[in-house]
């Protein structure tokens, strides 16, 4: 089974923030492949399906972005999830907006959402999606990622969040690698 986790804050306050490009992946992936993320367990929503004949759980953690780790860590200990089928969704102000990055392993790069995951399994062998926002001009980066994309980065950061679906689906279907060498 396959575990696609993407990260965000809950609540209206913080929907179509930046910080919140994984929850939007997930709600993406989950329309296309009809799968319902409504089951309020293990510190946010979880639900499960087949994408491409794949067994998946899509997950979005409720425990606000620093503190991902814990529903994630939660989820793979209940299903058993191996560290090398998952695969975490993220905001990364490092990438222009429209861009995405897969990544096998490594550091956060920052991000504490994902260093709170890494802290959690204990190992940063595990597979991301990185989708850019961009990099504030004047603010302060807590306000940047928290802000809503300006109207012109809106359709490039939508377009991000198509193509790690579709990185995903092509993962699932010639490898991660494959998929690292064609998006990157």
């Amino acid at each position: 089974m396959k575990l696609i986790v993407g990260l965000g804050n809950p609540g209206k306050k913080y929907e179509k923030t930046r910080h919140n490009m994984g929850f939007m992946a997930i709600d993406l992936l989950s329309g296309a492949a009809k799968i319902d993320v409504d089951k309020d367990i293990f510190h946010g929503l979880l639900g499960r399906g087949k994408i491409l004949d794949e067994d998946v759980l899509l997950f979005k953690p409720t425990t606000f972005m620093n503190l991902s780790g814990l529903a994630v860590s939660e989820v793979v200990n209940y299903f058993k999830i191996d560290i090398e089928d998952i695969i975490i969704i993220f905001d990364d102000m490092a990438l222009s907006p429209g861009q995405i990055r897969l990544r096998k392993s490594g550091s956060s790069g920052g991000h504490k959402g994902m260093q709170n995951i890494i802290e959690a399994l204990k190992s940063e062998n595990i597979k991301r999606i990185r989708i850019g926002i961009g990099e504030p001009l004047e603010h302060d980066s807590v306000d940047y990622v928290l802000g809503k994309p300006l109207k012109d980065e809106l359709p490039l950061i939508n377009e991000a969040i198509e193509s790690s679906m579709e990185a995903i689906k092509l993962a699932f279907k010639k490898g991660f690698d494959y998929a690292m060498n064609t998006f990157n």
